[in-house]
C-alpha cells in the first residue's frame, strides 16, 4: 500500500473522499465507483465505467462526482 492509498483510505472514512455515482434506467440502478483521492482523479475514471456499463447495453447513464460514503456499491436492478 502507497502513501496515495493511505490518504484515499483516510479521506474515505472521513467521508471526505470523491465517488462517482453512475444512474441508469435500464437497468433502474445506482452503481458507485471509488473511493477517489480526487475530484479531477475521480473524473477521470468516468469513461471506463461508462464504457463497462455500455458494454452491457445499460440505457440513459448519468453521471455524477460527490463527496460521499455509500453502504452498497450497487442498488437496484437484478444484480
Amino acid at each position: 500500500m502507497n502513501i496515495t492509498d493511505i490518504w484515499t483510505d483516510i479521506l474515505n472514512f472521513l467521508g471526505q473522499a470523491w465517488w462517482i455515482e453512475i444512474l441508469t434506467t435500464q437497468p433502474q440502478c445506482t452503481y458507485y465507483f471509488g473511493p477517489f483521492a480526487s475530484i479531477n482523479e475521480a473524473n477521470t475514471a468516468i469513461p471506463g465505467y461508462v464504457e463497462d456499463l455500455e458494454s452491457e447495453l445499460a440505457q440513459d447513464i448519468q453521471t455524477y462526482i460527490k463527496r460521499c460514503k455509500p453502504s452498497t456499491l450497487t442498488i437496484g436492478g437484478d444484480r
